[in-house]
C-alpha cells in the first residue's frame, strides 16, 4: 500500500464554486430581481445539495487518506463516526468536526445517513456489510471483502438483494494505463492472449508500514490474508478485470524476515484462466523495487508497465511501437471513495467495484493460499 502514490487527494469538484453575484447590479432592475426571485434558489439548492454518510470503522491503514478526501467533499457531510476502539473513533471524529456514534444502532438507524464508509479490520466487515445492507444504506468497504468467499458471496448477495451502491478500494482500476489495456483487449486488438504477468510490492516489512495501529494488517486471523493477499488482491483485480474469469490456481508464499509470526511477507502464483491464458501474480512486502508490474503478452500485441509508464507493441495502433513509453491513453479516474460519493450524490454511470467482483477476488485469493498450503492446484 502506497499511500503518497496512489491516495493523493482529487481536485475540487464543483459544488466549490461559489455563485458570484454583484447584488447592486442585481436589484437594479425588476426584470433581473423577478429572475432573481425565480432562477437563484433552484440554482442554491442545487449546489448545497449534501450526501450525509457515516465514517464506520477507522483501523484501516488507509483511514486517514479517506478521511483528509471525505474533509474536501463540499457535498457531503459526515454526521457520525463509530469504531469499537473509542480513542480511534474520537481521533477521527476530531478530524472531521462530528459526533462519534454511541453504538452501531445509532447509525443504523439514522434515516439521513444514506452510505457508509466501513474502514474496519477485515473480520469486522462481515457484520457489518451484513448490517449495512439490511438498514439500506449504500456501502463503500476497503478490500478484501471478506475473509473468506462463502462469507464474501454472502455479503455480495445482501447488498445486490437490498439494491444498493457498493464500491471497494481497487484504486488500480483508475490508472490510464489499465484503463487503454481494458479498452484494447475489448477491442480484440491483442488478438488470442497467451499470458499475462502482474505484480505489486513494497517494502512495507523493512519500513514498518505495519507495526503500531496497523499491526493487525500482518494477522491473519483479522486480515484474512498476509502480504501476498494484501498487496495481490489489487493486482488480481486487475488481471481478472483484463482477462476474465479464473479456472484453478496454484500459488507459494513464505515469511522473510519473521517480524510478524505466522504472516507470509511475499508470494508468487500461477493462474489458469477460463479462457485459457495463462498468469502470474506475485506481491508482497519485503520488494526494494518493483519496476515491472505488469505484461501482456497476445498473438497481435504485446504491453508491459515498467516504472508506471506503458510500452505497447501494436503494428495496428500508431505510436505503439514498443520501445518508448505510449502516451496516448485516457485520463485517471477519480479514486474509487470518489466515485462511490458521487453515485451516492446522484452521478450515473460511475465504474463501481460490483459486489460479485469483489467477492470473486476473495475467493480466487482463499483458493492461493488453500494451494499454498497443500502445495497442489486448486480448481475454483
Amino acid at each position: 500500500m502506497k499511500l503518497t502514490r496512489h491516495y493523493t487527494l482529487p481536485e475540487r469538484l464543483p459544488f466549490d464554486m461559489k455563485l458570484d453575484f454583484n447584488r447592486r447590479e442585481f436589484i437594479r432592475t425588476t426584470t433581473v430581481a423577478a429572475f432573481a426571485a425565480v432562477t437563484v434558489p433552484s440554482v442554491l439548492a442545487k449546489t448545497e445539495a449534501v450526501s450525509t454518510v457515516a465514517l464506520v470503522g477507522c483501523a484501516h491503514i488507509h483511514t486517514p487518506n479517506y478521511v483528509e478526501l471525505l474533509k474536501g467533499r463540499k457535498d457531503v457531510r459526515v454526521k457520525l463516526v463509530w469504531d469499537y476502539n473509542d480513542g480511534r473513533a474520537r481521533e477521527n471524529a476530531n478530524a472531521l468536526s462530528t459526533q462519534v456514534a454511541k453504538d452501531l444502532g445509532e447509525v443504523w438507524n439514522d434515516k439521513e445517513i444514506t452510505a457508509v464508509v466501513i474502514c474496519s479490520e477485515t473480520n469486522r466487515h462481515h457484520d457489518l456489510i451484513l448490517a449495512a445492507a439490511q438498514a439500506g444504506k449504500h456501502i463503500f468497504a476497503e478490500k478484501p471483502m471478506g475473509i473468506t468467499g462463502r462469507e464474501s458471496r454472502e455479503m455480495a448477495d445482501a447488498i445486490q438483494k437490498a439494491n444498493l451502491l457498493f464500491t471497494t478500494g481497487y484504486f488500480m482500476r483508475t490508472d490510464p494505463a489499465h484503463l487503454f489495456l481494458r479498452q484494447e483487449i475489448a477491442k480484440g486488438h491483442f488478438g488470442a492472449i497467451t499470458r499475462v504477468r502482474g505484480s505489486n510490492c513494497h517494502a512495507g516489512s523493512f519500513k514498518g508500514y505495519f507495526d503500531g495501529p496497523y499491526r493487525w494488517m500482518a494477522d491473519p486471523a483479522i486480515a484474512g490474508v498476509g502480504a501476498y493477499g494484501d498487496l495481490g488482491t489489487h493486482k488480481l483485480d486487475i488481471l481478472m478485470w483484463l482477462i476474465g474469469d479464473v479456472d484453478s490456481v496454484t500459488a507459494e508464499v513464505k515469511s522473510v524476515t519473521g517480524k510478524y509470526p505466522g504472516c507470509d511477507e511475499c508470494g508468487e502464483g500461477i493462474i489458469r484462466f477460463k479462457n485459457g491464458a495463462i498468469g502470474t501474480l506475485g506481491a508482497g512486502w519485503v520488494d526494494v523495487q518493483d519496476p515491472v508490474q505488469l505484461l501482456i503478452s497476445g498473438t497481435e500485441a504485446h504491453a508491459a508497465v515498467v516504472n508506471g509508464k506503458l510500452y505497447y507493441k501494436n503494428d495496428k495502433v500508431r505510436g505503439a511501437n514498443g520501445t518508448s513509453p505510449f502516451r496516448s491513453l485516457p485520463k485517471k479516474l477519480a479514486e474509487p471513495l470518489d466515485q462511490f460519493l458521487n453515485a451516492v450524490g446522484g452521478k450515473k454511470g460511475e465504474p463501481l467495484v460490483t459486489p460479485r467482483e469483489a467477492a470473486a477476488r476473495v475467493t480466487v485469493m482463499e483458493a492461493m493460499y488453500q494451494s499454498a498450503r497443500a502445495r497442489s492446484w486448486v480448481s475454483l
